[in-house]
C-alpha cells in the first residue's frame, strides 16, 4: 500500500464493494486519491489521512458504487419537466385542469405539449379529444402518455395535421376511431407522427437546458452514469445529440453517458455508414455514442408488443393480432451481425416474447458470424419471455436489461394487460429470478420519463414486487430478486453494459463514482427499502450532490 495522503476518506460506515458479484456490505474504510479509489479495507486505511484529507463520517450509512441507469431518455425527461406535466395523478379532471392552467400560463406557446397521462384513466386506455377541446379549443394540444407509445390530441391538432376519417393507419401504428371512422383523439405508436411531425421541436437551447435539468435530478438520485436509449433518433423520435455534444464539449457533462443511435426501421443496411459517422462525431469527453438502439416491438397495453401468440379480446377469445415486429426478423439477423462486426453494441427494445426471441436470434447470428466479440448486446424491458428463451441470455452473453418498477400490480397491469395476455402468458412477466438463476447478467434502468428514475424505488420493486408505499399482493413474487442482486443490477450490471469497467465496483484503481445512502437498507425490513434516500453522490471523487441533511 502506498501511503501518500488521500483526498477523501470515508469512515465509520458500511461498504458494499460489488467486487466479484453481489456481496453483503461490511464495516470498512475507503480512500480516494486523484479521482480514483486508493484503498478499501479496515482501520489501516485510516493511515492515508493527511492534513488536507476530507474525512466523511458515514455514521453507519451505506457506501456503494454510483448507480448507473442502463436505459433512460435523460434529455427527453428534462425537457418534459418544463412542459405540461401530467404525472402523479390518474384523474382525467386533473389532467384537464393542468392542461388549461398550463395553456393560460403560456399564451405565447403555439402548441400545448406535455406528457405523463396514464392509459388506465380512460375506458379501454383510449382518451378522446372532447376533454382537450373543452380545455384548449383554439390551439393544438399534443400530450404523450407515460410510456410514450401513444399521444392524446385535440381537434385543432387533428385539423392542422389533416388527420380525418380518410387518413389510413400507418404500417407501424393505429389511429383510434369512432364507429363512423373519425379519429377520436388518440394516436398509437407510428400514428403519433401524423400529428407529432407538426409539433415544433424544442430548440437547441431547450434541449441543453433539459439535459442539465435532468443531470441535476439524476445525480440527486445517486446516478453517476447512464445509457441514453435514444440520442440520435428518426421515425418521429427527437434527436438530442446536440445537447450531449455541447455539454461534453464545454465541461458541463459531469455524468458519463453512453448514447444509443437510433436504427431507422424504414431503412436497411444502407444506414450503417451514417451510424459510423455519428459514432465518430458524437464521441467526445464523457460522451460515447457506440450503441445502436433497435426498437423491435411496441408495448402490451396497446397490443403492439410482439407476442408468439395472439392477444385476447375482452371476452377472453383469441384475436387476429399478435403485435408488431418493427424490423423484419430475417433482416434483423443480417443487420445485427454487420453492426457487431463494426464494434457496435446493440440495445434492443424487446417487450413481447416474440420480440425477445427475434432479438436473441439476431444475437445468435452475430455470434455465429463473428465469434464472441466484446460488444455486450442487451435486451431491454422483457415483459414477457418464453421459458425456452430464458437460458439463451447466459448462453449467448446477452444482458437482461430490466425495468423493475414495471413488475408490480397497478391498474395498467391489472386492467389493460393481464386480461388480454391470458393467465399462462401473464405468469411469464418480468422473470428476473428465472434469468438470474441461469447466470444471465442483469442490468437495470428506468426508461425515464416513462417511469421514475429513482434506483431505490426500482430496487424496492425488484425485491418486493410491489410499488413503494403499497401493501397489496406482490406481483409474481417467485420472480423477486434479493437486495444484493438488485443493487448489483443498478451498479456492476449496468456498468458492464456501459463498458465502464473501471466503475460499478469499489476496487482500488477504479473511478471514485460513489453514492452514500442515508441508511443501510440491509439493516431493516425489505418493505422499508423504498424509504431509503441518497445522501451524497460523487463522480471521480468530486461531490455532485449533497442532500440538505447529509
Amino acid at each position: 500500500m502506498t501511503y501518500s495522503a488521500a483526498d477523501l476518506l470515508f469512515t465509520n460506515g458500511r461498504i458494499m464493494t460489488m467486487d466479484g458479484g453481489p456481496t453483503a456490505p461490511r464495516d470498512g474504510v475507503l480512500a480516494v486519491r486523484d479521482g480514483r479509489i486508493a484503498a478499501v479495507g479496515g482501520d489501516e486505511v485510516r493511515d492515508l489521512a493527511g492534513p488536507r484529507t476530507e474525512v466523511v463520517d458515514l455514521w453507519g450509512r451505506l457506501l456503494l458504487p454510483g448507480f448507473q441507469d442502463a436505459h433512460i431518455h435523460a434529455v427527453m425527461g428534462g425537457v418534459e419537466l418544463g412542459q405540461c406535466d401530467l404525472t402523479g395523478t390518474t384523474d382525467p379532471r386533473e389532467y384537464v385542469r393542468r392542461v388549461r392552467a398550463y395553456a393560460d400560463a403560456h399564451p405565447e406557446k403555439e402548441w400545448i405539449t406535455g406528457s405523463g397521462w396514464s392509459m388506465e384513466s380512460f375506458e379501454g386506455g383510449v382518451p378522446t379529444r372532447d376533454l382537450l377541446d373543452a380545455a384548449v379549443p383554439d390551439r393544438p394540444v399534443y400530450l404523450t402518455n407515460r410510456d410514450h407509445h401513444g399521444a392524446w390530441v385535440n381537434g385543432r391538432a387533428l385539423e392542422l395535421a389533416d388527420v380525418t376519417a380518410r387518413t389510413p393507419d400507418p404500417a407501424d401504428g393505429r389511429v383510434e376511431r369512432d364507429a363512423a371512422g373519425a379519429p377520436v383523439g388518440m394516436l398509437q405508436e407510428g400514428a403519433m407522427t401524423l400529428v407529432g411531425a407538426h409539433v415544433p421541436e424544442p430548440t437547441a437551447r431547450d434541449r441543453l437546458a433539459g439535459l442539465l435539468r435532468a443531470q441535476e435530478l439524476l445525480h440527486g438520485l445517486g446516478i453517476t452514469a447512464w445509457q441514453d436509449a435514444l440520442v440520435a433518433g428518426t421515425d418521429g423520435y427527437p434527436d438530442t445529440s446536440d445537447a450531449y455534444l455541447a455539454a461534453a464539449s464545454d465541461g458541463m457533462l459531469t455524468a458519463t453517458v453512453v448514447g444509443a443511435l437510433w436504427w431507422a426501421r424504414g431503412r436497411g443496411a444502407e444506414q450503417i455508414p451514417d451510424l459510423l459517422e455519428r459514432r465518430d462525431r458524437l464521441t467526445r469527453g464523457r460522451l460515447r455514442c457506440s450503441t445502436i438502439k433497435i426498437m423491435q416491438d411496441g408495448v402490451a397495453e396497446n397490443f403492439t408488443a410482439a407476442m408468439t401468440g395472439p392477444y385476447l379480446d375482452a371476452c377472453g377469445h383469441a384475436t387476429g393480432n399478435s403485435g408488431i415486429s418493427f424490423v423484419d426478423p430475417a433482416a434483423l439477423r443480417e443487420y445485427v451481425p454487420a453492426l457487431d462486426a463494426l464494434g457496435f453494441q446493440v440495445h434492443f427494445h424487446a417487450l413481447g416474447d416474440r420480440a425477445v426471441r427475434e432479438a436473441l436470434d439476431a444475437v445468435e447470428a452475430a455470434r455465429a458470424a463473428n465469434g464472441r466479440r466484446d460488444t455486450r448486446p442487451h435486451l431491454a424491458h422483457l415483459q414477457v419471455v418464453h421459458p425456452d428463451d430464458i437460458p439463451r441470455f447466459a448462453d449467448l452473453g446477452a444482458t437482461a436489461n430490466i425495468q423493475p418498477l414495471w413488475a408490480a400490480h397497478e391498474p395498467q397491469m391489472d386492467e389493460l394487460t393481464i386480461p388480454f395476455l391470458g393467465p399462462e402468458r401473464a405468469a411469464r412477466q418480468y422473470p428476473f429470478r428465472a434469468l438470474a438463476r441461469t447466470g444471465a447478467t442483469l442490468a437495470a434502468g428506468s426508461d425515464w420519463p416513462v417511469s421514475s428514475p429513482d434506483p431505490i424505488a426500482g430496487v424496492h420493486v425488484a425485491v418486493n414486487r410491489v410499488l413503494p408505499g403499497e401493501d397489496e399482493r406482490p406481483f409474481l413474487p417467485e420472480q423477486a430478486l434479493g437486495l444484493a442482486e438488485a443493487l448489483a443490477a443498478y451498479t456492476a450490471g449496468s456498468a458492464y453494459v456501459n463498458h465502464l469497467d473501471d466503475t460499478g465496483s469499489l476496487r482500488p484503481g477504479n473511478r471514485a463514482d460513489l453514492v452514500v445512502l442515508d441508511r443501510d437498507p440491509f439493516g431493516g425490513p425489505a418493505e422499508a427499502i423504498g424509504d431509503t434516500r441518497v445522501a451524497l453522490t460523487y463522480v471521480d471523487g468530486v461531490r455532485v450532490h449533497a442532500a440538505p441533511d447529509a
